[in-house]
């Protein structure tokens, strides 16, 4: 059962209010505006994004730290967040991206 406040993503995991209005705020972007106009809103959040992106993933970080130094092990905060022990070891390593299979055997 969703928790109200709460909708579901693709994966079938819970998405939270917050996130589903910021996901549908970016999509509005898209849609109503002449094509000018969404271009250079578009333009403007894709110049903005990398740097979104790092703050987010800094958030995350930190909030997966507090989890862990609240006494939560790493497999606690992984089933809490739907991910895998790696994933929450790598977050806490600040590891964003790990070499695909084909990359690592690449000379």
């Amino acid at each position: 059962m969703v928790p109200k406040g709460a909708s579901v993503d693709k994966s079938g995991s819970e998405r939270d209010e917050e996130v589903e209005a910021l996901l549908e705020a970016i999509k509005a972007l898209g849609s109503t505006e002449p094509a000018a106009v969404r271009a250079r809103q578009l333009t403007q959040l894709l110049d903005e994004w990398p740097t979104l992106h790092s703050e987010v993933r800094a958030l995350r970080q930190e909030a997966v730290a507090e989890m862990k130094n609240d006494g939560m092990s790493l497999r606690a905060i992984a089933a809490e967040l739907a991910i895998s022990f790696g994933r929450v070891r790598d977050i806490l390593q600040g590891v964003t991206k790990r070499p695909k299979k084909d990359d690592a055997q690449q000379p």
